[in-house]
């Protein structure tokens, strides 16, 4: 069966929305001809207002109103009547809203409270694999076409947005996090800085409620060239920023997806958490910058915690700066003479 209308289901949070891209290009490359719908929580939605391949955009706010709201988009994708949705979520919630959807095909992960009602289910294992191929098992009943990686799409507006930025050479950094024990500390951050060269200007990137955080580093670094950006910029500006970036250097956070859906160059930390959980970065040029012993205590879970549950925080404290200052010299962007060489 050729599905003519799509529905592609993820209300989670920012990072898994940007992975959720791979399904909406892998989708239309194969399909070109099909319409492809896609549900997203409010928040996540400037992301893809502007994506070239989205028919419609359905938002879901979980904030106000959030069970009506639900309901109210049940009723939309029940009056669309489509060929097929396919839910990359393992929660009762938009399993609802699949399993009822009056679909031909109903598809998820078999972990979903009501997948029983769907018309085909899939396993969600973390087996080293990465998270856009545990999305991508749920496009076969569809399509067998090629698996591609994320896209996302700033636009011209973006770019010229961030044109006083890009006159020279740069480095970004994302330093927060939302989870303790997956952000780098304030105090390695500024040892790393101390390591990467003095005359690159570094942007601190960040949402407004990091801008604290960012004023440290800045008021730490007086004699750097560090300029806070957190909350200035919109997330697909922030995009476009990374994209030129001569390095990138983020948390296991969704600024690291948001580099993988432009294919930035970027070192992505990770703390307490790993990459074998399969939500590494998918870029061209890409690092993983980590302690390099093993911790009988790492990883100590998949979200990550408030504080370090051993007390000591070692796998953020004995990561190696040097190392990670070292990869910006493997960028091709940083060896180039000039920005029009890169």
């Amino acid at each position: 069966m050729i599905s003519k209308h799509i529905l592609v289901i993820q209300t989670a949070f920012i990072g898994d929305a940007i992975l959720a891209a791979s399904v909406l290009e892998t989708l239309h490359h194969s399909l070109p001809d099909a319409r492809i719908d896609f549900l997203v929580r409010k928040g996540n939605d400037p992301l893809f207002q502007e994506h070239p391949f989205i028919d419609e955009l359905l938002i879901w706010d979980k904030k106000n109103g959030k069970y009506a709201n639900l309901w109210k988009l049940f009723r939309k994708i029940r009056g669309k009547r489509y060929d097929c949705v396919i839910n990359l979520q393992r929660y009762a919630a938009t399993g609802f809203l699949t399993a009822f959807s009056g679909a031909t095909l109903k598809i998820g992960f078999e972990k979903n409270p009501l997948a029983f009602l769907f018309t085909h289910r899939f396993p969600h294992p973390f087996d080293g694999s990465h998270e856009i191929e545990r999305n991508y098992q749920l496009l076969q009943p569809v399509t067998n076409g090629p698996l591609k990686n994320p896209v996302l799409y700033p636009t011209p507006q973006d770019f010229e947005a961030i044109k006083p930025y890009t006159g020279e050479k740069y480095i970004c950094i994302a330093p927060a996090s939302v989870w303790y024990t997956k952000q780098f500390p304030l105090g390695k951050w500024l040892d790393l800085i101390d390591e990467l060269p003095s005359d690159i200007p570094i942007y601190i990137l960040g949402a407004p409620g990091d801008a604290s955080l960012a004023d440290s580093l800045q008021n730490s670094q007086k004699n750097r060239r560090l300029l806070n950006l957190c909350g200035k910029l919109t997330l697909l500006q922030s995009a476009a920023l990374m994209k030129g970036a001569v390095m990138n250097y983020v948390n296991d956070s969704a600024p690291m997806h948001l580099c993988s859906a432009v294919n930035a160059p970027v070192c992505a930390i990770y703390c307490s958490t790993v990459p074998a959980f399969g939500y590494g970065p998918l870029s061209s040029r890409s690092f993983i910058g980590q302690i390099r012993k093993p911790l009988p205590c790492r990883p100590c879970g998949l979200h990550g915690h408030k504080a370090c549950p051993e007390g000591h925080f070692s796998c953020a404290l004995e990561i190696d700066v040097r190392e990670l200052a070292g990869y910006l010299h493997d960028s091709p962007n940083y060896r180039n003479e000039s920005l029009g060489d890169s």
